[in-house]
């Protein structure tokens, strides 16, 4: 039987990208650094999405989009220092499926 830790987590990949950082609330950013969110407001096609180092991004709502396929491909280099996403966070998002 697995524990609580090892517990697999699937989300579907088939969602728009408000429906995938909203389950998430993590943001990968263009150069690779993975932010938390600390809100996110959706206005129309766009997102604006605020993380908690205080960078604000507007954004396409789109499945298709390079974050949505960061996301679900789990491209990152490291977690932001600033916004010091917990270590228990960063696991579930690595155990994380999209199917």
């Amino acid at each position: 039987m697995m524990d609580k830790q090892e517990k697999m987590r699937y989300i579907s990949k088939h969602r728009g990208l408000d429906e995938l950082v909203g389950k998430i609330r993590l943001w990968p950013s263009r150069n690779g650094v993975l932010h938390g969110i600390k809100n996110m407001e959706c206005r129309g096609n766009t997102l604006i999405i605020t993380t908690h180092c205080g960078e604000t991004f507007t954004v396409w709502n789109s499945r298709s989009s390079r974050s949505a396929r960061w996301i679900r491909n789990h491209w990152m280099k490291c977690p932001c220092k600033k916004c010091a996403i917990p270590e228990w966070k960063l696991e579930k998002y690595s155990k994380t499926k999209f199917v």
